[in-house]
């Protein structure tokens, strides 16, 4: 079985495009985040208030390990590309969609969302230099970019749903 993979900056539109995409294709979504939070019973911000990040990004990396084995999409975390571990075992185990957003697409959705621990510790220009320094690792992992800067969800959905169904009938 395959995964689809859905990579991409806090923000990008991960969780937005993953439940649409789960829709229109069919097969189950799960965000990652959210079985991490299911999981420890707690939100994300009072994980990393009580285990710190690396601790976050030890969940993540299980969660790609240890995930059930079915055909399905997951929105992941932000940061969950930066691990060569994790960018290896998403590309091994499915398909990776990078949504390339741009960060002031990015900013107007994320800076006043208070369950975004990164985001509520960092000020704009910190938030920026982390996406610059993430996009390279997101470009890396992915196998198809997908742009979605004047794009609306549904021609962002269409397309990663085209690429899907396209690399799917290769035998992906």
């Amino acid at each position: 079985m395959k995964k689809i993979y859905l990579i991409g900056f806090m923000g990008s539109g991960k969780s937005a495009i993953g439940r649409r995409l789960s829709f229109l294709l069919k097969i189950p979504y799960y965000d990652m985040d959210q079985e991490i939070v299911k999981k420890m019973g707690m939100s994300i911000p009072e994980i990393f208030e009580r285990y710190g990040e690396p601790f976050f990004r030890q969940q993540e990396h299980e969660f790609l390990k240890t995930f059930r084995d079915e055909w399905c999409i997951i929105s992941t975390g932000g940061g969950v590309a930066v691990n060569p571990s994790n960018s290896k075992l998403m590309r091994q185990t499915g398909l990776v969609l990078f949504l390339d957003a741009t960060f002031p697409d990015i900013w107007k959705r994320i800076h006043r969302d208070v369950n975004r621990p990164i985001v509520q510790s960092s000020t704009r220009e910190q938030l920026d230099a982390l996406y610059t320094r993430r996009k390279r690792f997101y470009k890396a992992t992915s196998h198809i970019t997908i742009r979605t800067e004047g794009r609306t969800l549904r021609q962002i959905t269409e397309y990663a749903a085209f690429q899907v169904n396209r690399l799917k009938s290769n035998d992906f």
